[in-house]
């Protein structure tokens, strides 16, 4: 397993004077189903929580217990979306920037700086990206973790809604299985048709009217 996440890049940002420093991260970009999901976290550096990693480093009951320790410890937490009809209508890159802000927008009391992974966003703070910030900042490890909690439990509801693509398990991404249920049933409502695997199917929804309506 990956070392845990450093908290350098938190600690240069308090030498500086800022006091509410929020990591920023997003997790959901290459699937196929549902919406982008972003979580923003101030960490409490008098409460710390020890492990903080990239998100796809850890076991899922590994995040779901560092997830509540987050939620318990940290200053401020936020978890926000954009829906796959937005991903269509905008792109990937800008509705995950939208979630992100959303996110952001969110925390109270509302941060002075801002770790994100990779990118910047529309947000009026001072703000670094930093590539591959969910392994280099405990900030964006936790915001990781959150997204990635909070994103993977709402699969088990849409698989309830949508059976057959296999998405309490595939989370959304283009597995097998997943791209198997897209040719034999077609795209359900919150496919993201400007994805070329969904964008390829060609037969008809089994849910029309509510396609329809996801994506007016």
């Amino acid at each position: 397993m990956a070392k845990p996440a450093s908290g350098y890049h938190e600690r240069a940002c308090h030498a500086l004077g800022f006091v509410r420093v929020a990591g920023v991260d997003e997790v959901g970009r290459g699937c196929l189903f549902g919406p982008v999901t972003a979580a923003a976290v101030i960490l409490d550096p008098a409460r710390p929580v020890r492990g903080l990693r990239d998100s796809k480093q850890l076991e899922p009951e590994e995040r779901e217990r560092l997830a509540v320790l987050i939620r318990e410890r940290c200053v401020a937490w936020a978890v926000a979306e954009a829906s796959a009809a937005e991903i269509d209508r905008i792109n990937i890159l800008e509705a995950s920037r939208l979630a992100m802000r959303r996110a952001v927008s969110q925390l109270a009391p509302p941060p002075d700086y801002l770790l994100i992974d990779a990118i910047e966003i529309d947000y009026a703070v001072p703000q670094k990206p930093i590539i591959h910030g969910d392994a280099l900042s405990r900030s964006i490890a936790a915001a990781s973790i959150l997204a990635k909690v909070h994103r993977d439990g709402t699969m088990a509801e849409w698989e309830a809604r949508y059976p057959g693509y296999g998405l309490a398990r595939n989370k959304g991404y283009g597995t097998a299985e997943h791209l198997e249920g897209l040719r034999s049933l077609g795209p359900a409502p919150d496919h993201r048709r400007s994805f070329e695997p969904v964008r390829q199917t060609r037969q008809l929804t089994l849910f029309p009217e509510q396609a329809e309506a996801a994506h007016a």
